[in-house]
């Protein structure tokens, strides 16, 4: 299993687009085969920072994920939203182990 923590500061204007943009990814991220999360979150403390927390099986399934007609949707309408790149952090899943915990 292999997480991917993106962080991405978005310019204030362009909040409330970025969050329907990313909503509706979410939204398709979940369906695909060998996700096991797709979650979109906020900073406390400041509205314009977020994370999405990808969790997908295998190295294949989150490479697929960027083939998507939903990612590349989303990645061309928020390219211009953010106030700098986006980092993704790529993670090795250590526990839960099993499928079956997610």
């Amino acid at each position: 299993m292999i997480v991917t923590c993106v962080y991405v500061s978005v310019k204030p204007d362009c909040i409330e687009s970025f969050v329907r943009e990313t909503i509706a990814n979410h939204r398709e991220s979940v369906k695909e085969p060998g996700n096991l999360r797709f979650d979109l979150l906020g900073q406390a403390d400041d509205p314009s920072r977020f994370m999405v927390y990808e969790a997908y099986e295998s190295e294949e399934a989150a490479a697929e994920h960027k083939n998507t007609a939903h990612y590349l949707k989303w990645r061309d309408a928020v390219k211009d939203m953010m106030a700098a790149p986006r980092q993704g952090v790529r993670y090795n899943v250590i526990e839960p182990h099993d499928r079956s915990e997610w």
